[in-house]
């Protein structure tokens, strides 16, 4: 259909996968579930409920004939139970026992949780995919001198690895934050309009254990361990503030790394992936725009401001349940979930083929490499029977005549002015010595190493998918 709005997290950004779980069919299917658990559990626990109605049910949990709920929902105005009409003609012999005791959010609500649940977990691939990729780059240029920036000024030595650790440190706590939220996702159950179960205490006239272990068979049928100990008509809303503050922490680290592949591919020393064939700019044909990881930093800005919708759902609930949350639901935590599968596709590729040019990388280390090595040679003089705080003077003055002349557009000849000044006893191949860049990048190898090895497990595990994606 090209006459109407499509959103380009469907069309052009997000998976099938998570395009599937946010689908029609896999939304109401779930009703369906939820409505046969329900049935299920009312009918192990003495309701006269037949094992041929639930059988009924649930053989017809895929044919959902969305024609008749449409038709049925322009005359009651409500999807419900729209959909538990087309269920009952779908499944007649159990008509009658259908969604007994339950309000609209028992399978709204459940349904949302079993979804996003399922959503976090695509997330947490996509994220160690990417953390599995920056291990390998990592790793590969763990010792390899790279200039260092603070303030994004010229700053001491680092290598190109440690600095991939940094942006991995973020996505793995990441993982942590997602892993937290799983391992504590509750269910809502079947609690009834103002979550007095009240419906529940007739229908079972009054045993409780029996309401308890009704909500507990239908939790242990979708898988999880616990249910909310209290609550209103609804889950309660800090479940979405959670999900959504996760996904702009996500949104967050892939910005930042992205942001420093772009200042990077500026300075020409880190490249993301280019094809043979891609056009960087219609006008200029000459161009290599870094257009994923702009890519990543735009769908990340958005992932950051859509997370500010579910506080204020949180925040305004009013008692025991309010209805102006369910439209902005609607489009705030899907959308959050299509961007952030968009963002780790685009880190994933990005991640799979940067390109590090050594070159363009040794020729900026060589240029400030003479400031940067400069206490040393200080220390050296100091050691030879030099005055610490004229060698100093000496240093400084040098260093203002060479960063002078460099910004004239001359060379750096802070080494040669040094070198010959009677003040320093060093030679200039003594002082060449001292100009390895291996000399000042510290720890910085041993410190990859180490974080490697301690988020191996992690990365060890990771799917890796060998199939090209179009991006």
């Amino acid at each position: 259909m090209r006459d109407a709005y499509e959103s380009p997290l469907a069309s052009r950004y997000a998976s099938k996968e998570m395009l599937g779980l946010f689908s029609p069919d896999t939304r109401y299917r779930t009703w369906r579930r939820l409505w046969v658990a329900l049935a299920r559990a009312e009918m192990k626990l003495g309701l006269p409920i037949a094992q041929a109605q639930v059988d009924e049910m649930a053989a017809h949990i895929e044919d959902i004939d969305y024609e008749c709920v449409s038709a049925r929902e322009a005359q009651v105005r409500h999807d419900v139970m729209a959909h538990v009409h087309a269920f009952g003609i779908a499944a007649p012999s159990a008509a009658g026992i259908m969604h007994l005791g339950a309000t609209s959010c028992y399978v709204t609500d459940n349904a949302d949780l079993v979804i996003y649940r399922e959503a976090l977990g695509l997330v947490r691939i996509g994220l160690v995919e990417v953390i599995a990729n920056l291990a390998d780059f990592a790793d590969a240029h763990k010792a390899l001198p790279t200039l260092g920036y603070t303030h994004y000024q010229p700053a001491q030595l680092t290598t190109v690895g440690k600095r991939a650790t940094l942006w991995m440190q973020d996505l793995v706590a990441d993982v942590e934050e997602i892993d937290h939220i799983l391992s504590t996702m509750r269910f809502l159950g079947c609690r009834g309009t103002t979550g007095t179960e009240a419906s529940f205490m007739e229908l079972f006239e009054g045993d409780e254990a029996k309401i308890d272990a009704m909500n507990r068979l239908i939790a242990d049928e979708f898988g999880f361990a616990d249910l909310f100990d209290v609550c209103g008509q609804t889950y309660p809303r800090k479940v979405d503030t959670r999900i959504l503050n996760a996904l702009s922490a996500v949104a967050q680290s892939c910005h930042r790394m992205a942001c420093d592949i772009r200042l990077l591919q500026h300075d020409r020393q880190i490249e993301e992936p280019f094809e043979e064939g891609q056009i960087g700019s219609s006008a200029m044909a000459y161009k290599r725009n870094p257009m994923r990881s702009e890519r990543i930093c735009s769908l990340a800005r958005y992932v950051m401001a859509d997370a500010g919708n579910a506080a204020m759902t949180a925040s305004s609930q009013w008692l025991e349940r309010t209805l102006d949350d369910s439209a902005n639901r609607r489009i705030a935590i899907p959308e959050g979930f299509l961007a952030v599968d968009a963002i780790l596709r685009l880190s994933r590729n990005v991640t799979s083929g940067l390109v590090v040019n050594e070159g363009v990388i040794e020729r900026e280390v060589r240029t400030y490499l003479p400031f940067i090595a400069t206490e040393n040679l200080l220390m050296e003089a100091v050691k030879r029977g030099g005055d610490r705080q004229r060698l100093h003077e000496v240093i400084r003055s040098c260093s203002m005549e060479a960063v002078a002349q460099m910004k004239e557009g001359g060379a750096c000849d802070l080494m040669e002015r040094l070198a010959c000044h009677p003040e320093f006893a060093l030679t200039r191949q003594e002082v060449d010595e001292l100009l390895d860049p291996a000399l000042y990048t510290g720890r910085a190898a041993r410190q990859v190493e180490a974080f490697l090895a301690n988020v191996s497990a992690l990365t060890s595990t990771a799917v890796r998918n060998a199939v090209e994606i179009d991006l």
